[in-house]
């Protein structure tokens, strides 16, 4: 008789279906997966290392490229530390235009999700779709901060400066005819509202292209429906948190149950699942850029009527004007003290968190009243939804794993931290 052995197949370790580098070792009965152990660490950046010998305020560009999709919410968190254990308070157009661009990042992260998951099991147009509403989010990126990934435009008392009066234009050259920039322009008249505004107006049809495409698509619900199923129970207990946690049912969501920000002032509904499975998972994605293009309509509205500071005017925190800093020596000592030593934060111990796209993002934080982090660590959603491959591949084929991998929206820059 033949002999039967389980076979160990290295899956990876640059498997683009991960955002990364994970490597898999699958341990397979044929094509059935008896056992998955993802290896980490291959794409270490040592932020929580790194934290500790730099100041409070040169940490900010260092938490975009973690989840390097999600760039602001992780600023976010960290800004939020920051706060918390300076005891300030941060203007009101600050939270709003926080709210704003935390949301255009939750439609970027999905965006990107929901394109590649479909390009990872095999449908070919969707990550074409997607793409083309990224670019126009990453305009927005780009005008408010000089950069369309890596925006550092978060500061400890608010944000780096307030939303720009005109957007940039296309300019005519040997590569764009006079049409095509006229018609490249055409949204780019007004400031960085009236274009946002105009995205949110356009954008509830893309989505339901997208879902005209996948949806009801029976080979994209052939490989997600029944796939990965996660009970409320041991999505608890495996420290699921976001689409991952409200794809089984449980509706949690900080942004609800402890609101930041002003995200008790603007309205939206949270979406969960039924199945906790794959297809469950991309219906809580769909709908949560629908209800996050709510959000960003209602804070639209209110940046319109209320102009106002946006960081604190604590110049121990945050720097004063130039026009200031020119004119008067107070604010020359304040300018230089903060930009040589930077921020001197109280002792004590914190802990903020941010319903980040991919779940509960995290920073604890410990100071010792110096002007750098005595020690850093960070809470990454995606660190335990990895964590729980094993049990939720278990029994699957490994075309399935794939499917599971894009499901669990990991990005390795948080991960590995």
């Amino acid at each position: 008789m033949a002999e039967i052995r389980n076979y160990t197949l290295n899956f990876g370790p640059q498997h683009p279906a991960a955002h990364g580098v994970l490597r898999l070792v699958l341990e397979l009965d044929g094509e059935v997966v008896v056992r998955a152990d993802p290896h980490i660490g291959l794409l270490h950046r040592a932020t929580e290392k790194l934290a500790e010998t730099r100041t409070w305020i040169q940490s900010v560009p260092y938490m975009d490229r973690l989840d390097y999709v999600s760039m602001m919410c992780n600023e976010h968190a960290y800004c939020m530390a920051i706060e918390r254990l300076l005891g300030i308070e941060v203007p009101l157009r600050a939270q709003y235009i926080r709210v704003l661009f935390d949301e255009v990042t939750r439609i970027l992260n999905h965006l990107l999700n929901i394109g590649t998951h479909a390009l990872d099991i095999g449908a070919m147009t969707m990550v074409l779709y997607t793409f083309r509403e990224r670019e126009d989010l990453m305009d927005a990126y780009e005008a408010v901060s000089g950069a369309r990934m890596h925006a550092a435009y978060y500061r400890p008392g608010g944000v780096y400066r307030d939303l720009p009066d005109h957007m940039p234009q296309y300019v005519e050259n040997k590569f764009k005819s006079a049409a095509a920039v006229k018609r490249l322009n055409e949204n780019r008249h007004g400031s960085l509202l009236d274009f946002i505004e105009d995205f949110t107006n356009r954008f509830p049809a893309y989505v339901d292209d997208y879902e005209t495409l996948l949806t009801d698509n029976r080979i994209w619900k052939q490989r997600t429906v029944g796939i990965g199923v996660v009970t409320p129970d041991r999505a608890l207990a495996l420290g699921f948190t976001g689409p991952m946690l409200r794809g089984s049912g449980v509706e949690w969501d900080l942004r609800k149950k402890q609101p930041y920000e002003v995200y008790d002032r603007v309205e939206f509904d949270v979406p969960v699942g039924v199945e906790g499975d794959c297809y469950d998972r991309y219906l809580c994605r769909i709908e949560e850029m629908r209800q996050s293009n709510r959000i960003i309509k209602q804070c639209i509205e209110w940046l319109r009527k209320n102009p106002g500071p946006v960081i604190t005017d604590n110049h121990k925190v945050a720097p004063p004007s130039r026009e200031e800093m020119k004119a008067n020596m107070e604010e020359l000592i304040h300018h230089f003290k903060l930009f040589t030593e930077g921020i001197h934060v109280p002792p004590g111990e914190v802990y903020a968190a941010v319903e980040h796209p991919k779940g509960e993002f995290g920073v604890y934080a410990i100071s010792d009243g110096a002007n750098k982090p005595y020690r850093l660590k960070l809470r990454a959603p995606g660190f335990s939804h990895l964590a729980a491959l094993d049990e939720v591949g278990k029994g699957h084929m490994i075309a399935d794993i794939v499917a599971l991998i894009g499901t669990m929206d990991i990005v390795f820059g948080e991960i590995d931290r």
